[in-house]
């Protein structure tokens, strides 16, 4: 197929889609050609929810969640502990905790893990933040969840180093996690007891 048998318009959804994680171009086509089948509604309303996402989502200045309010509705509930942090990588690591109904404390986002091989480095996570709230706030674990992989275990190992001289006890994640997993994909009952196992750092 030429770009000129292909509209701009459709050319340049497809090139959208393209840049999405785990959308090559053949996938990008096929949804591009899918919401014109006919989908009309459907492509309504997936731009809808995108200006909404656009337009009321934001992080939240304390834990640095997605969110359209501020505090979000975990840091504002005062019937969780606030006093125990758990520090995960993504927003997306925050839903596979809560669906545990194991954990009642609050969350820190770090928006990712150190990896100095692809230029992201201290600055360019929330560690900062972290470290503020861990001075200023009266917090009395840090628990540390970040992935089972090289990247997460150098995070964890770097936020040892910066938080321990803060006097705050810092623990980790047991072991039931497979190595090189993501905790995205982790079932409940892996979480839960990786939770109740997690050691001192």
């Amino acid at each position: 197929m030429t770009t000129a048998a292909v509209p701009p318009s459709v050319t340049q959804l497809i090139e959208t889609f393209a840049e999405l994680p785990g959308i090559g171009p053949k996938t990008a086509s096929r949804l591009a050609f899918f919401l014109l089948r006919g989908k009309s509604e459907l492509a309504l309303r997936l731009a809808e929810a995108l200006q909404g996402l656009v337009n009321n989502t934001h992080f939240c200045s304390t834990c640095y969640n997605v969110t359209e309010a501020d505090p979000c509705p975990i840091c504002a509930d005062q019937l969780r502990d606030q006093q125990l942090v758990c520090v995960i990588e993504e927003p997306m690591d925050l839903l596979s905790l809560e669906r545990t109904d194991n954990y009642h404390g609050v969350y820190h986002v770090l928006h990712g893990a150190l990896s100095p091989l692809e230029g992201i480095f201290a600055e360019d996570l929330r560690i900062a933040e972290l470290e503020k709230r861990v001075r200023e706030g009266a917090i009395r674990e840090i628990i540390l969840a970040t992935n089972p992989t090289s990247e997460g275990d150098y995070t964890a190992a770097y936020l040892v180093q910066r938080l321990k001289p803060l006097g705050v006890r810092v623990t980790r994640l047991g072991r039931g996690l497979p190595v090189g997993g993501d905790l995205e994909y982790a079932d409940a009952v892996t979480l839960s007891r990786a939770l109740e196992s997690r050691q001192d750092l």
